[in-house]
């Protein structure tokens, strides 16, 4: 394992910086681990409150993409907004 815990990579098709967590040699991004951490939060929630299963499955998916995509895009924008901003300060 390595001594970063969350590290940067660039995305190699645009100028896009994402923040990558390393699991098994592997890095994921770190949007991707929130929104299955969501997830799982809202399908024992709603499991506990309605127990019922396919109505837990569902809200647990639904949430997932909501913040899968919600986290997505807000991470490649505020990278960029910050990668720009470091770019116009005199050194």
């Amino acid at each position: 394992m390595t001594t970063d815990f969350a590290r940067m990579r660039r995305n190699v098709h645009s100028n896009d910086t994402i923040r990558t967590v390393d699991i098994a040699g592997t890095d994921w991004p770190l949007y991707k681990l929130e929104a299955l951490g969501v997830a799982l939060m809202t399908f024992a929630i709603v499991l506990v409150v309605t127990q019922t299963l396919q109505t837990a499955v569902l809200t647990a998916a639904a949430i997932a993409v909501v913040v899968w995509w919600a986290r997505r895009y807000y991470s490649r924008h505020a990278t960029a907004e910050s990668s720009h901003g470091q770019a116009a300060r005199p050194q």
